[in-house]
């Protein structure tokens, strides 16, 4: 890894505090809703199911986000103030590692080769594993679990956006050839 470059070092840092206000106003609206009002907002995942509900909320938008990007089962997410959060606990932890991701890219740029490619499929295939062994009923996983497999792709995701915004920020030096 090296040092990153200014502008895209700024670019970076619009993105992680971007996806870090999105992270807190997920954490933030269960716990200033009253306590124990929020639960089983299960549903189908691009479908919004709880429109009525999601009126009532705090930070409703973010209701209605998870409502149309997530499953939101109760018993697949976490809860705080007695009140599930707005996407379920993998859902959650990929959106945590993104800007985990992007916080490291703040300070670091990495080559986009191979070796990083690699990293990027490695760092998917246990949400795959879990997320199709589950899928086909193999197992019945754990938040705990899905957690960890959300971060890991999470933080996965977060790099290769750092490293997008590198790609298309930093400007290639181009080799001449002719001599």
């Amino acid at each position: 890894m090296k040092k990153k470059e200014k502008n895209s070092k700024i670019i970076t840092s619009i993105f992680f505090i971007i996806f870090l206000i999105w992270i807190l106003l997920q954490i933030i609206s269960p716990i200033i809703s009253q306590k124990n009002t929020i639960d089983d907002l299960s549903g189908t995942t691009g479908i919004i199911d709880h429109e009525e509900i999601s009126k009532e909320f705090p930070f409703n938008f973010i209701y209605s986000s998870g409502d149309y990007l997530c499953h939101q089962k109760s018993e697949r997410s976490l809860y705080i103030n007695g009140n599930q959060l707005p996407f379920c606990s993998r859902c959650t932890a990929i959106w945590m590692g993104i800007a985990l991701g992007l916080c490291i890219m703040i300070f670091y740029s990495i080559p986009l080769n191979n070796k990083f490619l690699m990293i990027i499929i490695l760092g998917i295939i246990p949400l795959g594993i879990d997320g199709v062994g589950q899928l086909l009923g193999f197992w019945e996983s754990t938040n705990l679990i899905r957690f960890i497999t959300g971060i890991i792709t999470g933080i996965v995701c977060g790099l290769a956006i750092g490293i997008i915004i590198d790609e298309i920020i930093t400007p290639k030096k181009l080799i001449n050839t002719s001599n």
